[in-house]
């Protein structure tokens, strides 16, 4: 039987400056002026509707992602949010992220985005190298990047995230490690650090840049670790690593296939629906301009996770997460019994792929090592 878990809300904003060549998201480039408050608008609209179907939970975290949605003045973001609160309850130190540029024009807005409600940041330096950036396509210097951690700080942003590549173009191990470190140097709470992956339908899928060599990326990945554990960044997740327990809670809800509504163009939610014992994934027209002029219920696409197909949307999330799951947490989140994957769970806890700690499962260091290798054993 389905228990209904804990309850995010995702924010999408569509927008950006300049699509980056590595990027595969919902993102557009502002060709004209954003319709900035008709979004903000039928973003209510989507919100009422949605959570209409979430039984009165109150939402654990918030988080605001792109596109660039620093794009957007405070005031927007302010209206979004109280009308949230007027409309819902949340928890009383729900986590509300924002995704933030650390171009000048966004870092000036930091103040305001405090004010307005948001309690932390998701900064996109993806570089401290002006090579790099140009080679990323971002339109961001190294010095405003410095210069926007020091706004976040003096904003009263305690807690903020520094997103980080790493397998660039021509990069080496001292070149990954000197950028890594200068991250490190800013001592902020958290820091995502992963690999470049080239994507579908981007331009570096079109024409592919010279990535680093297996044998770097993996020398990289281990002294890059070694790095961050000896400034006392624990890792938590397969590309996330925080200080003092500082996890992102709206990505730890992820990966413990707790619900999230999504709204906003080509949002996508999962919502456990309890009267009809089912889960339903949810998602939102692509197109801004789609989302914008088509009608709210109209703009629904949902389709049901079956039961065959939990196991798996499960393991993709929870097998992230280092701490791994529980037998109870297993069978609340899918509706099903543990003897589902209880025999194919014995024989790679024996293989090493897997292991079991205080009543958790997680992957093995092996198995964390080669993730892909390990999903598809219960594929």
């Amino acid at each position: 039987m389905l228990e209904l878990p804990p309850l995010s809300l995702y924010i999408h904003i569509p927008w950006c400056v300049k699509k980056c060549p590595y990027c595969d998201f919902n993102s557009h480039e502002a060709q004209a002026e954003i319709p900035e408050s008709d979004y903000v608008d039928i973003l209510c609209q989507d919100f009422d509707r949605d959570y209409e179907r979430c039984n009165t939970r109150p939402l654990q975290s918030i988080f605001i992602g792109g596109g660039t949605p620093s794009l957007f003045s405070a005031k927007s973001f302010e209206k979004i949010l109280n009308h949230i609160q007027a409309h819902a309850s949340l928890n009383s130190d729900c986590e509300i992220t924002l995704e933030a540029n650390p171009g000048t024009a966004e870092a000036d807005k930091f103040s305001d985005y405090f004010k307005a409600g948001i309690n932390r940041l998701s900064i996109g330096v993806q570089s401290f190298d002006e090579r790099q950036l140009k080679n990323l396509g971002r339109i961001h210097s190294s010095i405003e990047s410095k210069n926007a951690i020091d706004f976040a700080r003096k904003a009263g942003f305690e807690n903020f995230n520094l997103d980080l590549m790493h397998g660039l173009p021509g990069q080496n191990v001292s070149d990954a490690l000197n950028d890594l470190q200068t991250a490190i140097d800013f001592a902020p709470l958290h820091i995502s650090w992963y690999q470049l992956t080239i994507e579908p339908n981007t331009v570096f899928y079109a024409r592919p840049p010279t990535l680093p060599e297996e044998p770097i990326l993996n020398s990289l990945e281990d002294a890059g670790l070694a790095l961050l554990e000896n400034n006392a960044y624990q890792r938590y997740e397969v590309s996330a690593f925080s200080k003092d327990d500082c996890h992102s809670r709206h990505n730890l809800n992820y990966w413990e296939f707790g619900d999230y509504l999504g709204i906003g163009a080509g949002a996508h939610g999962k919502i456990t629906l309890a009267e009809t014992d089912t889960i339903v994934r949810t998602q939102k027209h692509r197109q801004p301009n789609h989302y914008l002029s088509k009608s709210i219920q109209s703009g629904l696409k949902q389709t049901e996770i079956l039961p065959d197909e939990r196991v798996i949307e499960f393991l993709l999330n929870a097998l992230r997460s280092r701490q791994g799951f529980s037998e109870s947490l297993f069978q609340s989140r899918t509706g099903l019994p543990f003897s589902a994957i209880g025999k194919k769970v014995e024989y790679l806890i024996a293989s090493d792929f897997l292991q079991k700690k205080n009543g958790r499962i997680a992957a093995s260091d092996k198995g964390y090592r080669l993730l892909n290798n390990l999903l598809q054993e219960f594929l």
